[in-house]
């Protein structure tokens, strides 16, 4: 049986600062999946982000002006990053009104794989410039590539996915397939308690014949606890090499805001690429 692949990539730009890592990650997931890429970015106004605050009538156009700049300097980012790739490329940037979580998630629609930059640890929200990443990797209902601050890979080629018998794991390893069928070292690892080890080889095993029948050649591990498994999952992932990691992203509502779990939001802070499918 053959993969699906990706034949549309959206990279997210923030606005008012560098996107190389994430255009250059986005770029490199195209070629690897001979993939289309979209390069989407938006701001939403000062006076709709914040109601609560009365906006100056020149704070206000200042922010107009500076949005309106940032927009021409994310367009040219775009279009030099892109210039060498020999797929279809598309730019849309726009204002609007709504949290920019959800304009992303509608743009997403014409899209297989969203991009975008990890944010960076301990950095207040803009909400008129940055997207709430809990909002997006828990409503995308597409697979999240998040890129850290560093340069990418100029391929995936070593990729470590982190899997637990879960219905997010599972959405996470089959929307990675079109990373993991031309990949030469694929790791699959679960980590699990004694109680749970057999049970976990027995659908590992499953896991693996099912890699097999779309092509993917892929390592297990099945491994014992040994503390914070985020902890030990960064340890495997350094020794194995990995610049990529897969995993299922959870979290829950808390007073109509996401919280992420802890090896999820682990993830994210870690200097590696990770994709997240929930």
């Amino acid at each position: 049986m053959a993969a699906m692949t990706y034949a549309t990539v959206m990279v997210n730009l923030i606005l008012g600062r560098s996107n190389a890592h994430a255009l250059a990650a986005a770029v490199a997931v195209a070629e690897q999946c001979g993939a289309g890429i979209i390069g989407v970015a938006a701001c939403r106004p000062i006076e709709i982000a914040c109601p609560d605050y009365a906006v100056p009538a020149a704070l206000y156009e200042q922010d107009r002006k500076q949005a309106a700049q940032q927009m021409t300097a994310a367009e040219i980012e775009f279009h030099e990053a892109v210039d060498r790739l020999n797929r279809a490329t598309e730019w849309h940037a726009r204002t609007t009104a709504l949290p920019l979580a959800d304009h992303l998630l509608r743009q997403a629609r014409g899209a297989d794989l969203i991009v975008t930059a990890a944010p960076p640890p301990n950095v207040p929200l803009d909400v008129t410039r940055q997207v709430d990443i809990r909002d997006l990797v828990m409503g995308a209902g597409r697979p999240v590539l998040f890129v850290p601050n560093r340069p990418p890979p100029k391929r995936f080629d070593r990729i470590l996915v982190a899997w637990k018998d879960t219905r997010e794991a599972q959405r996470a390893i089959a929307d990675a397939l079109p990373l993991l069928v031309d990949c030469p070292h694929v790791s699959i690892v679960e980590i699990t308690s004694p109680e749970e080890l057999a049970a976990a080889r027995i659908g590992m095993a499953e896991v693996m014949r099912w890699l097999g029948h779309h092509q993917v050649r892929a390592e297990a591990m099945v491994t014992l606890s040994s503390g914070a498994n985020a902890r030990q999952l960064h340890t495997i992932a350094r020794n194995a090499g990995a610049d990529l990691v897969v995993a299922g992203a959870y979290g829950y509502r808390r007073e109509r805001e996401w919280t992420l779990g802890g090896v999820t939001a682990d993830l994210l802070a870690a200097d590696r690429c990770v994709l997240f499918a929930h």
